[in-house]
């Protein structure tokens, strides 16, 4: 049974909408915080924080056993779990369940790829910020029609290639979301043309 018991850092907000913040590895759920106030300034801020202590000391969202060797049962059961924990949160804070954005990046990216891909219809919209494809579905994706969707790459990440973000673009698309890909010149790490296009695709979806 999936752990429900987040802890996780909140603020209220007066735009209506709730802008949900998943941390990269080694992050915290104060990691994006700021980031998440600059670009969405009104929302609301639910940042929950990872489960997963990997080596004792590096938060995750979900477990792996190296750095491309992700453990997909881990990651749909956390991944289910979170859902679970972001309805709730929703309800008891009675904020709007058809309002919520997500903005992940890399490991936080990743758990919001599998929220659009498992859990259809929470997600109003979501900003990934260096994600990676972990599988590749059985089945086709739906009820992603109504869902805005931002891929931010770098076009020399080492852990996204190219051919790997096509395919999840073209697997969001296939489920009905709006993709929009935005390339910076860059790795892994984040840039301030990161920053500007989430800043401005949020101003649009929002």
């Amino acid at each position: 049974m999936p752990d429900l018991a987040f802890d996780h850092h909140f603020e209220p907000g007066t735009a209506g909408d709730t802008l949900l913040l998943l941390h990269a590895t080694g992050g915290d759920e104060r990691q994006l915080v700021p980031l998440g106030r600059q670009l969405a300034p009104g929302a609301a801020l639910l940042a929950p924080r990872g489960q997963v202590l990997e080596n004792g000391r590096v938060r995750r969202f979900f477990a792996r056993r190296g750095p491309a060797d992700l453990d997909l049962d881990d990651l749909r059961e956390r991944t289910t779990g979170l859902a679970a924990f972001v309805g709730d949160t929703l309800a008891q804070r009675e904020l709007d369940p058809a309002r919520v954005t997500a903005l992940g990046y890399s490991n936080g990216a990743n758990v919001a790829v599998e929220l659009l891909f498992s859990h259809p219809g929470l997600l109003h919209a979501a900003a990934l910020l260096r994600p990676v494809l972990a599988y590749e579905p059985e089945q086709p994706l739906t009820g992603l029609d109504r869902t805005s969707v931002l891929i931010a790459v770098g076009d020399a990440d080492p852990y996204g290639p190219s051919e790997q973000i096509e395919r999840l673009t073209e697997l969001l698309r296939e489920g009905g979301a709006d993709v929009e890909v935005a390339v910076q010149p860059a790795g892994h790490e984040l840039t301030e043309g990161d920053f500007t296009a989430v800043g401005d695709w949020l101003a649009r979806v929002r």
